[in-house]
């Protein structure tokens, strides 16, 4: 299955998506809780996917999204948006992201957007 990096500024929500991943047979390979980690350690670990949070302190999610694809515009990137952020899904589909999931997470939800993403 996929090695996954889970970027979200709650620890809680990383706790989350990383029990609805392991459980459905993906290993996550690392966390960041903004979007300057999240690039970096997207260039150190090289996962097959992110995880990545829209609102960020530091960097958000759509610029990360953006730094990320400069470096590997073959990225695979799911953002993770809460309800009422549909501009900025937009934007984050416009930069590259693949795909979408809304909070509060839904598991079959994650998963399939996981593998659609994945192609």
């Amino acid at each position: 299955m996929a090695k996954i990096l889970v970027v979200d500024d709650a620890a809680f929500m990383r706790l989350m998506l990383k029990d609805i991943l392991t459980k459905g047979g993906h290993e996550v390979v690392g966390e960041a809780e903004n979007g300057l980690v999240a690039v970096e350690r997207y260039n150190n670990l090289k996962p097959d996917l992110v995880t990545m949070d829209i609102t960020m302190p530091e960097m958000e999610g759509i610029d990360a999204v953006k730094e990320i694809r400069k470096t590997d515009p073959s990225a695979r990137i799911v953002m993770c948006s809460a309800m009422g952020q549909q501009m900025m899904v937009v934007q984050a589909i416009q930069a590259g992201a693949k795909d979408f999931i809304v909070k509060p997470f839904q598991p079959d939800r994650v998963l399939d957007s996981v593998k659609k993403a994945l192609g």
